[in-house]
């Protein structure tokens, strides 16, 4: 009570910290009079004088005023758009590092280039980071005109460019782009076998637009770079053929987890049909043997019982095609992971493609932190700020609107079940569409979309439908939606990036209608109508009441709810919102109050009738929280484990680099080496043993497969004085004469090129491993808590004793390679070590590991990014450690297709020897 009262008094800490700005939007408009007198020339060396200044050692604080002033003038000349105070305020709060609050049609994207324009004046460059590839390219284009009038460079990172396209882009002052795209540059760059094929520099800062999209909604899933593996379609047909057999009570399914689990009768069943299906060894089902067929089991329970058609995927040209549960869009290329997608393939019946190896992966949360500076902006942050302060240390800045915002909420409406709900709807829709009123109707799903529709169509009310299934006229049918009397159904309306404006958008019309109207007098006069006609129309909907929002169920996250909200009553238009609610939405299914509300509520209403009031709409609420506390705890322990991914993710890229950059590497394959050495001596010859307990068997074999000697051990024991550390140093020296030798017949630099290629090999074949058995173990892990034991740190433990196991490896593999390998010098120039080969296609996803959820990933050739070296001719050990030989029959099978083909003519070996066998 004191509280809100001190609150009413002297305004919230938000209200505080906005009007604390006052005398920095102050200093701006103090500069603006002087900046007008300049001249358009005049105005663009603003940048250098700015750039001379903090080089002379002034703080980039400083020049914020005269810096911000110069950027809202080069706007006014450029665009026609001029800054509104409230939009410095914005532009200050990103400058500073923390998220602005924006509400919808308030500028978000002109805001941005107060801070970016700041930022990018040191040279280090600045990232902007749009949600989708259009808004990049849009915005980047058309913000673009301002930081180009005023001396920056502009580049923008989309799909399919070269990696040459790809170094320009970040090269540039100010680079736009994609949360997606970004993240998997890092990840490339960082698989990469030359510095100078690297397409990003180090990180300065970025800007995130739609930042509760990008750092929240989807935080919990990791991006993934992966390679094909062995195709196992057979199996996925078989298994879904048994599961299509299961009856509801072989069965338990959990909507909350998103999760089947067998019941003890259906086990039973289950190994009955897999035994006369021929799929399982042995009499129990959870034998260590079955272990791939419980896999393929579970994902193909999941995809039978828990994923529905036309709600979190589509069949569209013999495709499963994964619908984003944030948008409605169509993320098409798209795939979920860990064989998820193969059973909803087989599911359906259409082609199932192959299962994908984890090659480099990375989650939002870990990539974002790496800048030294973080922002945001978006139009739906408050009710997450807790996350975004815990995880990245943003403080969440509310912005006050220019002008007062005039749309009415009203209260929910709660209807007994979904058919009375839709009734009430259509016909409201109708009312509102007859006297001229636009509506915008928001639904969780195409299913509920169609049946709006149909609805709709019984009504007699005309509308559009915006979903997954006319992903191709999203922006049209967004554009008119303001137009009198237009009903548009939207699946989840966030994010669109196109704004609805009253009376129809000027621009699309004019596109629309006049495509094939040449320049001219005829072409000016039909726009000068348009014009007419947009701006009469306006006035009918803003007198009608402007735009109606009408949600059709709450969505489990309130800022979604806020989004849509948003839309009705942008730049200070009335507008008015209301949400329909039945006992049959999820939210209030899986989430709700106890049953025992929902049980007075079936029997207190009747037939098509609504109740509402504030009691329900807070226990909605609540619901709501529930759900966004869940899915906090579950980014958080993404990050928790992923944490423990990232520490050694460090070590790994960091170790590349240094080999990458490094003018020599022999210290390192020295030591390497070294410790090899030290480790086989250990094991054969423990600490304080005496030399009749030696395993001199073992090591003598060990030295020959491993280093390629045959020490003397027998006659060393002979010695009187002879110990452990006496045996590693003569068994070392003989390894090091070994390749030394190999050595002298190569110069210099070839012989560096080929150790930093054997070393980054390696490297890289371990870490993919090493990826397997940690996604392996944190699948597992969790099983521990039933010995009292804490999950995490028993992950961390595990992952640890991994890392430390596969580092031992690699050196191994690394000293094993460089023991057995022969060398041939050909006459031909060999000692280009930046030519890269092509690679088969790698694939680029993103991945929740929790639901297996996939919503951004795409094909991405090897060309692209993921490349690897020319070696001069190599004979590559075979697994019992011998070289290969000169015959290329015995080349089948040992040397990779894709490597360079033994012969050294320069070509890959599937190209050459490797079609001849």
């Amino acid at each position: 009570m004191l509280g809100g009262f001190a609150k009413s008094l002297f305004g919230s800490s938000n209200d505080r910290y906005v009007k604390s700005l006052k005398s920095v939007t102050d200093a701006i408009a103090a500069f603006e009079p002087q900046l007008q007198a300049l001249s358009d020339d005049d105005l663009s060396q603003q940048t250098l004088r700015f750039r001379e200044r903090l080089e002379n050692g002034e703080k980039i604080d400083a020049i914020l005023p005269e810096a911000f002033a110069t950027v809202r003038e080069a706007a006014v000349r450029v665009l026609g758009m001029r800054h509104f105070d409230v939009q410095m305020v914005g532009g200050i709060v990103l400058h500073r590092g923390e998220i602005a609050e924006m509400r919808t049609g308030e500028g978000k994207t002109l805001v941005a280039t107060l801070a970016v324009y700041l930022n990018a004046l040191p040279g280090k460059g600045v990232h902007v980071v749009t949600v989708n590839d259009y808004l990049a390219a849009r915005d980047a284009g058309w913000m673009g005109q301002v930081y180009k009038f005023l001396g920056l460079t502009v580049g923008v990172i989309v799909p399919n460019l070269s990696d040459e396209e790809r170094r320009a882009a970040y090269a540039a002052d100010i680079t736009y782009g994609t949360n997606n795209e970004f993240g998997f540059d890092y990840l490339r760059d960082n698989m990469k076998y030359d510095r100078a094929a690297m397409v990003q520099r180090p990180f300065a800062m970025a800007i995130v637009d739609e930042v509760d999209s990008v750092l929240i909604d989807e935080a919990r899933t990791p991006l993934i770079i992966s390679g094909p593996t062995d195709d196992k379609s057979e199996l996925y047909m078989q298994v879904d053929a048994v599961v299509k057999q299961l009856a509801d009570s072989d069965y338990e399914k959990d909507e909350k987890q998103k999760s089947v689990i067998l019941t003890e009768d259906g086990t039973e069943n289950v190994e009955r049909m897999l035994e006369a299906a021929g799929l399982l060894q042995g009499a129990n089902l959870y034998d260590f043997e079955n272990t791939q067929v419980v896999h393929h089991l579970n994902q193909s329970l999941r995809a039978n019982k828990m994923f529905k058609a036309d709600t979190d995927y589509i069949v569209k040209d013999g495709k499963v095609i994964i619908i984003d549960e944030f948008t409605g869009r169509m993320m098409d290329g798209r795939r979920w992971s860990d064989g998820l997608h193969q059973a909803v393939e087989a599911k359906e019946g259409v082609d199932i493609e192959p299962e994908n190896q984890t090659l480099a992966s990375i989650t939002f949360q870990n990539y974002f932190r790496m800048y030294p500076k973080l922002a945001g902006m978006t139009g739906t942050a408050a009710t997450e700020a807790a996350e975004f302060y815990d995880i990245y240390k943003m403080n969440v800045v509310t912005i006050p609107t220019n002008v007062p915002v005039q749309r009415v909420d009203e209260e929910d409406e709660f209807y007994k079940d979904t058919q009375d709900k839709f009734r009430a709807i259509a016909k409201r829709i109708g009312e509102h569409a007859e006297k001229g009123q636009p509506v915008l109707v928001g639904t969780v799903s195409i299913e509920k979309s169609e049946m709006l529709s149909e609805f709709l169509r019984q009504e007699g009310v005309a509308h559009e439908v915006l979903n997954a299934r006319q992903h191709e006229r999203e922006a049209h049918i967004v554009a008119q939606a303001g137009r009198k009397g237009a009903v548009t159904i939207a699946t989840n309306m966030a994010g669109r990036g196109t704004d609805i404006q009253l009376g129809g958008n000027l621009e699309f019309r004019i596109n629309d209608e006049l495509a094939e109207t040449p320049e001219g007098a005829e072409r000016e006069a039909a726009i000068n109508r348009i014009k007419a006609e947009v701006a009469a129309e306006k006035a009918e909907v803003l007198a009608a009441g402007g735009l109606f929002v009408l949600g059709t169920e709450r969505h489990e996250s309130r800022r979604i709810d806020n989004q849509l909200r948003g839309r009705s009553g942008r730049q200070g238009d009335p507008g008015l919102s209301r949400f329909y609610l039945s006992l049959d939405d999820d939210l209030l299914r899986i989430f709700g109050p106890d049953t025992l509300f929902a049980k007075m509520m079936r029997n207190n209403i009747g037939d098509g009738e609504a109740i509402g009031s504030k009691w329900l709409t807070k226990a909605i609420e609540t619901a709501q929280k529930k759900v966004e506390a869940r899915n906090y705890d579950i980014r958080k322990q993404v990050v928790e484990y992923d944490d423990v991914m990232n520490d050694q993710r460090k070590v790994i890229y960091e170790q590349r680099a240094d080999i990458m950059d490094a003018d020599t590497v022999g210290d390192v394959v020295v030591d390497m080496r070294a410790e090899t050495v030290n480790a086989i001596v250990g094991d054969a010859c423990p600490v304080g043993s005496y030399p009749e307990q030696w395993d001199v068997e073992g090591l003598k074999e060990k030295a020959s497969t491993i280093l390629g000697v045959e020490p003397q051990v027998d006659a060393w024991l002979l010695e009187d004085a002879i110990d452990p550390e006496i045996v590693e140093e003569r068994i070392r020296t003989q390894a090091d004469e070994v390749v030394d030798t190999k050595a002298k017949d190569l110069d210099t630099e070839t012989w560096t090129g080929i150790e930093k290629s054997i070393l980054l090999q390696n490297l890289d074949h371990h870490w993919k491993e090493h990826l397997a058995m940690l996604d392996a173990l944190r699948q597992v892990v969790h099983l521990r808590a039933y010995a009292q034991k804490t999950p995490l740190n028993e992950y961390k433990q595990e992952a640890f004793a991994m890392f430390e196991r596969m580092l031992g490896n690699i050196r191994e593999d690394v000293t094993r390679t460089l023991a057995f390998a022969q060398f041939r010098v050909q006459p031909q120039d060999f000692g280009d070590f930046g030519a890269l080969p092509d690679l088969p296609d790698f694939i680029t996803s993103h991945i929740d590991p929790f639901s297996g959820e996939d919503n951004s990933a795409d094909w991405d050739a090897g060309s692209a990014g993921l490349l690897t070296q020319t070696l001069p001719p190599l004979s590559i050990p075979q697994p019992d450690g011998t070289a290969i030989g000169e015959d290329p029959e015995s080349w089948k099978g040992v040397v990779n297709r894709n490597a360079p083909c033994p012969c050294g003519s320069g070509n890959k070996y599937k190209h050459c020897h490797g079609a001849l066998v």
